[in-house]
């Protein structure tokens, strides 16, 4: 049987995967990491990445007399002209991209010989920046 869970948790890891965590006020020492996957979301999808390929940036300063030469070979009165036609470099935007990216581990773990011990689906949320248990498999 599967029981689905969002409870956050804290996690100690070693060797870069998780090696203890906490939940629901106890301490369950992990065993053996039987997988790990990364899930990237759709990052594709999002809102910020929308406004950057479609030119939703903001415009470029312009000079009184026009666009800006964007090369300072553009400065030439003979070339003026074709400088002015190139593309301005668009403005960095403010907007964040959150694509999110999970880490998962499955798990065996238990807290203490007398109780056995279980699998477990442990989740690090990168935008969040946080720890969850995801999953508890009988």
């Amino acid at each position: 049987m599967t029981r689905l869970h969002t409870d956050p948790v804290e996690v100690r890891r070693r060797d870069d995967q998780p090696d203890q965590f906490l939940w629901r006020g106890r301490l369950y020492v992990v065993r053996e990491v039987l997988a790990r996957w990364t899930e990237s979301g759709g990052w594709w999808r999002g809102d910020a990445v929308r406004s950057l390929t479609a030119g939703d940036a903001a415009p470029a300063q312009e000079h009184p007399a026009g666009p800006a030469p964007s090369t300072s070979w553009a400065r030439s009165a003979a070339l003026a002209p074709f400088a002015r036609q190139e593309p301005q470099p668009i403005a960095p935007s403010s907007a964040s991209i959150d694509d999110g990216e999970r880490d998962w581990w499955r798990v065996e773990a238990g807290t203490g010989r007398a109780f056995g011990t279980g699998v477990y689906d442990l989740c690090f949320d990168w935008s969040r920046g946080a720890w969850s248990l995801a999953r508890v498999l009988d």
